[in-house]
């Protein structure tokens, strides 16, 4: 399952390598795809979108749209 999320506040490569370590903490098998300058973050993995979202968010990240 490929999950395409806006983080509004990511600014940087260090805020690029926290979300994802904490995706990799709910799946480890999982592709990550960061794109500073859209502000994305893409993952392809058997993980529920729902897990992926928990984790970028208890790193302390908003994802446009998730509360």
């Amino acid at each position: 399952m490929a999950l395409e999320l806006k983080v509004s506040n990511m600014k940087c490569e260090d805020c690029a390598a926290k979300i994802k370590e904490s995706i990799k903490v709910v799946e480890p098998d999982a592709k990550i795809d960061v794109d500073l300058d859209s502000k994305t973050v893409t993952v392809d993995s058997d993980a529920s979108g729902e897990s992926i979202k928990q984790a970028i968010v208890a790193a302390g990240y908003h994802i446009e749209g998730y509360q």
